[in-house]
């Protein structure tokens, strides 16, 4: 969605929530240093903590019987919560990888470590035991494997489906390796659901049957202590997810539209794909029962980026805009391909998002990467490029990532150079991880060139930095009026500038908040320029996303439920103009 703020105050609200689960479940990794967009960052440390209170003792007792230190367990319990054990396991996980391969490269060949190294690198894991993921997972159950799945936040059938393919003596870390993977991909069997769990518990030879059992009995568990939402479960989006088609690709045959849906103003709604239970039914049956097309811009671009978008648009002679974008890592940063590693197989870039990671997190892998052989050990290489996944780290020097720069993120979602520039750092890369990719939304909107063809009367709400003015621009498609609600003050002057900077001749008006455009205010605006063509927008997704463990309220949430004003605002918009 363009527009992330909303009607709720800027500087009482916390936009820093992934925009989806594109690759990775969006956790903090225990090697990872984040700067969120208010600047504060969060360089996870290993400091001794206190014992833990009463109310830790069952997640303490879990981690402990998986085979991890009491004072590891109970330091990650502090740094993130009880209620976060998603993250307190990839904690866990992480560090016992790195340190143990740090250890067998050591004695390998230990003039390949400095004191120096060993000191800095290894004094963040002064807590750990010296058994490494192997030694853990050789005491570590299958049920405890799938409860471990589970408590992280993937379903039932995810987990049974990663502990079948992997085996049953795969490490969790390689288990949650093969589900990121099967997210990266989209592959659609790695998300079958099982067949209908057995009633009667017996004892089974076929371990397929017995793991059905087991993983049924662990949520009975679960929902009785109150660990399961039962109105959430996996979306299941097309594969590939290309919506009516792409410019490279084969196209669908046209829709039909609801009748309610039909004529003017056209209207477009963009969220996020990966959604709680029943947000995209919801969605669909207020405006007007149009299904959403699903798309992947990683099609249209080098960068993933699943999104749902609602609309009334003609489906046929769409065009992209040319030139092309690139297409791969390497066509949008030809300079990293030098120093990109055989193992690091990645061709496209994980979802932008709204926060970045700090140098300590590039300076972890690049000593790291310092004391191994020219090819890293495996469970190095899967440590490394499960970060370089989360935050899109690009190779950039020998054994050195870092973060996209914000003109690289402005790059990637199509905006002109400079478009954010003026803006701190951090609000640069909240903006842009809210906005729309402009080489999607601009194919979808091809199609309204040739039908107003003397110019276009715009209600863009949760305008963001003009994700939708942009696109609009890019196709040649002239406007006469916009109409741009966005909260963000800061947000607003960039649209402003921009407008202003490529010399549009259209009016160009501003309002704050979607909460107060009632009724007379719309019949003002519209009786002055005679009616909206096309109302545009996309609210917060932070009650929707993944990444939000505590308040994934869908539409319901504080944020998310703003989806309710842009109905209210479209649906007056169609009465007035009918009127």
């Amino acid at each position: 969605m363009d527009g992330s703020n909303s009607s709720v105050d800027d500087n009482d609200v916390d936009w820093n929530w992934n925009t989806d689960d594109e690759i990775d479940n969006f956790t903090l990794s225990p090697s990872s240093s984040v700067i969120h967009p208010r600047g504060e960052a969060n360089v996870l440390s290993w400091e001794v903590s206190s014992a833990p209170s009463s109310s830790n003792t069952q997640v303490l007792d879990q981690f402990i019987g998986m085979g991890f230190s009491k004072k590891m367990v109970a330091n990650a319990i502090q740094e993130h919560g009880e209620e976060n054990t998603n993250a307190i396991l990839e904690m866990l996980l992480t560090y016992s990888a790195l340190e143990s391969s740090t250890h067998e490269q050591k004695q390998m060949d230990s003039d390949h470590f400095s004191s120096d190294y060993e000191e800095s690198f290894l004094d963040g894991f002064s807590d750990m035991d010296s058994c490494d993921d192997e030694e853990i997972i050789s005491h570590t159950s299958e049920e405890e494997k799938l409860m471990s799945l589970i408590t992280m936040g993937y379903t039932e059938e995810e987990a049974s489906i990663a502990v079948e393919r992997c085996g049953p003596n795969s490490s969790l870390l390689e288990l949650t390796d093969f589900l990121s993977a099967a997210q990266l991909a989209k592959e659609e069997d790695a998300l079958l659901p099982l067949e209908e769990k057995p009633r009667l518990k017996h004892v089974h030879t076929d371990p397929k049957k017995k793991r059905k059992i087991i993983v049924s009995d662990i949520s009975k568990r679960k929902r009785q202590m109150g660990h399961i939402d039962t109105d959430t479960e996996t979306l299941r989006l097309p594969n590939p997810m290309i919506g009516f088609g792409i410019p490279t690709g084969a196209r669908k045959s046209n829709r039909i539209l609801p009748k309610a849906a039909i004529g003017l103003p056209y209207f477009y709604y963009e969220n996020v794909a990966l959604t709680p239970k029943g947000v995209w039914d919801t969605i669909s049956k207020f405006l007007y029962d149009v299904p959403p097309e699903f798309v992947d811009s990683k099609h249209f671009c080098s960068a993933a980026r699943k999104r749902g978008y609602v609309h009334n648009f003609p489906t046929e002679n769409r065009f992209p805009l040319v030139p092309l974008p690139p297409q791969t890592i390497h066509e949008a940063f030809p300079l990293t391909k030098k120093w990109w590693p055989s193992w690091d197989i990645r061709t496209k870039l994980n979802c932008i998002v709204t926060c970045y990671s700090s140098a300590k997190l590039s300076e972890r892998i690049m000593r790291l990467l310092e004391g191994c052989d020219d090819i890293p050990p495996e469970r190095v290489q899967r440590a490394v490029i499960h970060e370089c996944r989360k935050w899109n780290l690009l190779w950039v020097g020998r054994n050195r990532v870092a973060p996209l720069e914000p003109d690289e993120v402005e790059m990637l979602m199509g905006f002109p150079k400079d478009h954010t520039r003026g803006m701190s750092r951090t609000d640069r890369y909240k903006s842009l991880g809210n906005a729309f990719q402009i080489h999607t939304v601009a194919y979808h909107f091809s199609v309204l060139r040739d039908k107003f063809p003397n110019g276009i009367n715009v209600l863009s709400l949760f305008s963001g930095i003009g994700g939708a003015e942009v696109a609009l621009h890019r196709l040649g498609i002239h406007m006469k009026n916009v109409v741009s609600v966005e909260i963000s003050e800061v947000n607003r002057n960039v649209v402003r500038c921009w407008w202003e900077q490529t010399n549009q001749t259209g009016n160009l008006i501003h309002l704050a908040d979607v909460k107060e455009l009632d009724a007379n205010r719309l019949e003002q605006l519209m009786f002055s320029f005679g009616g909206f063509d096309l109302v545009v927008g996309g609210s917060p997704c932070n009650n929707l996303t993944g990444s939000n463990r505590h308040h994934r309220d869908g539409l319901e949430g504080k944020e998310s439920s703003l989806f309710y004003h842009y109905f209210r605002i479209l649906d007056l918009v169609k009465s007035i103009m009918a009127g």
